[in-house]
């Protein structure tokens, strides 16, 4: 990763906010649909539990409640919003936008809203985005948000991916603050050449759904486990590494490590791999399993709101996902500027482009 010059304005979160369903999935439960047991489950993946959004609540519904959350903490309005990214694999529909959708029923007339499709990593792109459209000016308040509701692509007869998913939504609210603090990288890729690792086959341009996609279960995910796991490990290390460098810091200078919450076993390789003691990694896979892009901020908002995450932590975080992608951000957490504050940024950005 190259390092770019700073902008003119730094970007911090301002405020956070989650969401899961009330129900709970628990592996006992599971076990009574498919051949698995608590114990199986647990040894291989650390999940004991996941939430299962209610037949009526759509994505943008679990969406709705984070970023409500979220505006609430930054003491913000919806028509303050100047952009929603909101990060999918599990979009309501595909047209029109999950963001779209999300944005009318939040109320955020001003925003700009779209969807991001990077599976796992879809939050830290959004963070990349959002980061991007402030430093430059475009924006002063970006809202980002992971949902998902796996469980209407999942396989309830396929034990290998039943028991790792749930439903779930995170966000955070994006903000100006002083310039060489707050998000000092943010750390993007894909590669195409492992898509099928992780895969939905049928439903869109390449197979329509027909009588034949549903009978062959096409509709749900699938995934290459043996695969997956080595590129995991690897992928989210080195990205890690490479914000970690571009702020300044060494990996063992990590106060606070989020990682994609996909399997306890990847969570333990990478942080053994980055020499980052235990109690600096966040985990919370066994209450929700993988909640896919909203795994991050969920486990944010749980830090943010516990006071795990004080002024002058240095955060990183780092996904992995189906693309495939993978990605990290590294961040002091900074309060955001004021409004007086930002008010001569913004002027100051005005002069140096003109």
């Amino acid at each position: 990763m190259t390092r770019r010059p700073e902008t003119i304005r730094g970007t911090t979160i301002a405020g956070t906010g989650m969401y899961v369903p009330d129900r709970v999935l628990t592996n006992d439960d599971l076990a009574r649909m498919v051949d698995t047991s608590d114990a199986w489950i647990v040894e291989r993946t650390g999940i004991r539990e996941r939430r299962i959004a209610a037949p009526d609540q759509a994505s943008s519904d679990l969406a709705l409640i984070a970023c409500q959350r979220a505006l609430d903490m930054a003491g913000l309005e919806p028509g303050d919003v100047d952009h929603i990214v909101l990060a999918t694999t599990t979009p309501d529909r595909i047209l029109p936008s999950c963001a779209c959708t999300l944005q009318q029923k939040l109320g955020a007339t001003n925003a700009a809203a779209y969807d991001v499709f990077a599976a796992c990593t879809g939050f830290v792109f959004g963070l990349g985005l959002g980061r991007g459209l402030i430093g430059a000016g475009i924006a002063d308040t970006v809202l980002v948000v992971g949902v998902e509701t796996l469980s209407r692509i999942v396989d309830y007869t396929d034990r290998n991916t039943c028991v790792l998913f749930g439903d779930g939504a995170g966000a955070a609210v994006l903000r100006a603050c002083a310039p060489g603090t707050g998000l000092h990288a943010v750390d993007m890729h894909s590669d195409g050449e492992l898509g099928e690792v992780l895969e939905v086959p049928a439903g869109i341009s390449r197979n329509p759904a027909s009588d034949e996609t549903v009978a062959g279960h096409e509709h749900f995910i699938r995934m290459q486990g043996k695969k997956l796991y080595p590129f995991a490990v690897r992928s989210m290390e080195e990205s890690t590494r490479r914000c970690a460098e571009s702020a300044g810091w060494s990996a063992s200078e990590i106060d606070l490590f989020i990682p994609h919450q996909a399997n306890l076993r990847i969570i333990e390789a990478v942080r053994e791999r980055l020499g980052t003691p235990a109690d600096k990694v966040y985990v919370n896979i066994d209450r929700y399993g993988n909640t896919s892009s909203a795994s991050i901020p969920i486990a944010l908002d749980e830090c943010v709101r516990s006071g795990r995450l004080k002024p002058g932590d240095k955060l990183a975080i780092a996904a992995f996902g189906g693309g495939a992608t993978w990605g990290a951000s590294s961040m002091t957490w900074t309060l955001p500027l004021e409004r007086s504050t930002r008010a001569s940024a913004n002027g100051a950005l005005r002069a140096a482009i003109s």
